[in-house]
């Protein structure tokens, strides 16, 4: 298969929750209000529960407890909200995925490192809407899931991965494509907004040429998420460039800034965004 064909049979299958594609549609509609955005969440118990674990976690450190999912959005903003909605639901739609054929806990630690390192650093730089960045940053690798299900015997030849051979390589050997084609892919047969998949099918800095600061971000984010969880493979600042950070006027101390940050939350956001930790209502 191709990377549309495996994109489309993935559509079929992964199914994203009603809400989230409610909200969307909301957000696209200038006279929609926040109680309405607020009332299409808390119909879905598990994405209102969410929603407000979300806000009342590390993530954002409010002094106050936010006890409605309408003070949220007020806090948050619409599309960040909806950014942490759609995070959860398309989490939530790969829940049931094998976890014999890849070490999907790793594989959901690479994703919130990336996510966490994505946010962090576009926060540094003043980037507005750096949830956008974290969404990116967390839904990324979703191609590889979609391989376990379709073709889980490539998946593992390409979970095979060592010093001398990076995911990217086994990806092109046994695939000719990356699982950031397939996860770009999938976005958009899903409908989500075209900057979300852009910013994704852009991951690879040996494919690709960052055009912006948010594709710089993210690919450097996730050449340092994959080597923070993989450090029997990779030292912490492996295939990372000077030109990489620099270029978004950050230094090396704000890149080990990021890897620490990364660390110090990433069991407790975890807990939020991997499907193991889902609360089933």
């Amino acid at each position: 298969m191709n990377v549309q064909e495996y994109a489309v049979n993935a559509g079929d299958i992964f199914v994203l929750p009603e809400a989230v594609i409610k909200v969307k549609q909301l957000i696209d509609d200038d006279a929609t209000s926040m109680d309405d955005i607020a009332e299409v969440i808390n119909y879905d118990p598990a994405i209102m529960s969410q929603v407000l674990k979300i806000s009342n976690s590390a993530l954002y450190k409010f002094p106050h407890t936010i006890t409605t999912v309408t003070k949220s959005i007020q806090v948050i903003g619409t599309r960040s909200i909806y950014d942490l909605v759609l995070a959860y639901g398309v989490a939530n739609a790969f829940k049931d995925i094998d976890p014999e054929t890849i070490d999907t806990e790793k594989f959901w630690e690479q994703a919130v490192s990336c996510a966490l390192i994505c946010k962090y650093l576009a926060e540094e730089i003043n980037l507005k809407e750096p949830e956008k960045l974290f969404v990116c940053g967390l839904l990324h690798n979703i191609g590889e899931l979609v391989l376990v299900q379709l073709n889980p015997e490539v998946a593992k030849k390409c979970a095979s991965i060592s010093s001398e051979n990076t995911p990217l390589m086994l990806q092109k050997k046994y695939l000719s494509f990356s699982y950031a084609d397939i996860s770009s892919e999938l976005l958009k047969i899903w409908g989500i907004p075209n900057d979300i998949s852009q910013i994704v099918s852009k991951i690879h800095v040996n494919e690709h040429s960052a055009q912006s600061e948010e594709e710089k971000i993210i690919q450097l984010a996730y050449l340092l998420a994959l080597n923070n969880v993989n450090g029997e493979f990779y030292s912490s600042h492996a295939n990372v460039t000077e030109e990489m950070y620099e270029s978004l006027g950050v230094d090396i101390e704000n890149i080990n800034d990021a890897l620490d940050f990364s660390n110090l939350q990433l069991m407790s956001v975890l807990a939020l965004f991997s499907p193991s930790s889902f609360t089933i209502f």
